[in-house]
């Protein structure tokens, strides 16, 4: 079997993070913060480690402004609906994710406008289109860090410097670049940070978080037990309870730990180079096949581990159909959940295959999907 999809999820994980998640299940298994047991306090010992190890990764002072979420999606609906009140406008791009593009349009019906900036045929964009587009009643800047479609790298921190000299909270996304490229907080002038557990953070599916920058001001998307003020009828106002209603992963939260660990064990910059040879390697021997067609920047400066591609006039759903059941090679077709990205590319119709590469990818395996591709261009 030949993973291709890990923009989508990881996999496999590092061994600690399935072994880490059994012993949660098995040893401390109760709910953390919600009792005075020991059970209880293991599994919240557990899950304040994972939100120190985060903090370290992008930077954040307070680990305690971190949440939990169950995914990025999640997080990306906290923070954009948390923080847009009728009659506000909000900033975005083409290659958002639906994550992104289908709250914002939800908030049509309550009076939230919004302006997309589009990028070029390549998925570039530039700081200059983000300041353009902004108005009197500008209440957020919102956008990817890298492209799920293109892999292409987006410039957050310039667009977070200028956020901040206009005093718009800025919002990234980080479905695709957490773990696997620098994400400082402070640095990029982030305000609030959604990202995912399941990806490039190696964690269990169903973990994601969102941090808050001290000052931004939003509304909880769930309200409900926090084990915290349970005196009280109204959500706590602290971070993180304030975001974190009902009963956490804590099993995945856990094992999420284990995945940070590996990261800072591994390096972020080892990963990303890796990523980048895997990538390199997939450009250069397939611009030798007859028929196919790369989109994106096609170099390592602009873009990151992912490459997407269609063959000839072939349906991308085929294509990878055949690449799954005759070569076993696991990839993505179709839109990606990315309308507007596709839109941005003209592959709206066909679709394309998403080719995705991990650290536990190697140099064989894409030998082994450039002899594949070779052979069905050499059939159609």
């Amino acid at each position: 079997m030949y993973y291709f999809d890990n923009a989508a999820t990881s996999f496999p994980k590092p061994q600690k993070v399935y072994d880490k998640m059994l012993e949660a299940m098995m040893e401390y298994g109760a709910n953390p913060g919600r009792s005075g047991h020991k059970l209880a306090l293991r599994a919240g010992r557990e899950i304040f480690n994972t939100r120190q190890l985060l903090s370290e990764l992008f930077g954040i002072g307070d680990p305690l402004d971190i949440a939990f979420t169950f995914n990025c999606t999640e997080s990306l609906n906290i923070g954009i609906q948390g923080i847009l009140k009728p009659g506000d406008h909000v900033v975005t791009t083409s290659m958002e994710h639906n994550s992104v593009l289908r709250p914002i349009k939800a908030l049509e019906r309550y009076g939230v406008e919004h302006t997309i900036v589009w990028a070029d045929e390549k998925g570039r964009l530039a700081k200059e289109g983000i300041e353009a587009a902004i108005k009197q009643n500008t209440a957020l800047i919102v956008m990817t860090h890298m492209s799920n479609l293109l892999g292409t790298i987006m410039p957050i921190t310039e667009v977070g410097m200028l956020a901040r000299s206009k005093g718009i909270p800025f919002l990234v996304d980080a479905a695709q670049s957490a773990g696997v490229v620098s994400i400082d907080v402070v640095r990029d002038n982030i305000d609030i940070l959604a990202f995912p557990g399941h990806k490039g953070l190696f964690g269990p599916q169903g973990t994601g978080g969102i941090y808050v920058r001290k000052g931004i001001s939003l509304e909880p998307l769930t309200y409900g037990g926090t084990g915290s003020a349970s005196y009280s009828m109204i959500q706590p106002e602290i971070m993180p309870d304030m975001l974190e209603s009902g009963t956490p992963n804590a099993p995945g939260i856990a094992a999420l730990g284990e995945g940070i660990k590996f990261i800072k064990e591994t390096g972020v910059m080892k990963i990303r180079k890796h990523e980048e040879d895997l990538l390199q390697h997939f450009l250069e021997e397939s611009k030798n096949i007859e028929g196919i067609k790369i989109y994106g920047p096609e170099n390592t400066i602009e873009q990151l581990g992912v490459a997407a591609f269609n063959l000839r006039d072939m349906d991308s759903s085929h294509l990878a159909y055949i690449l799954s059941e005759e070569y076993g090679i696991l990839a993505r077709p179709g839109l990606h959940c990315a309308p507007l990205a596709h839109e941005t590319i003209g592959t709206t119709e066909q679709g394309a295959v998403r080719f995705s590469f991990g650290i536990f990818n190697d140099h064989t395996e894409i030998e082994h999907a450039i002899k594949a591709l070779r052979e069905i261009s050499r059939q159609i």
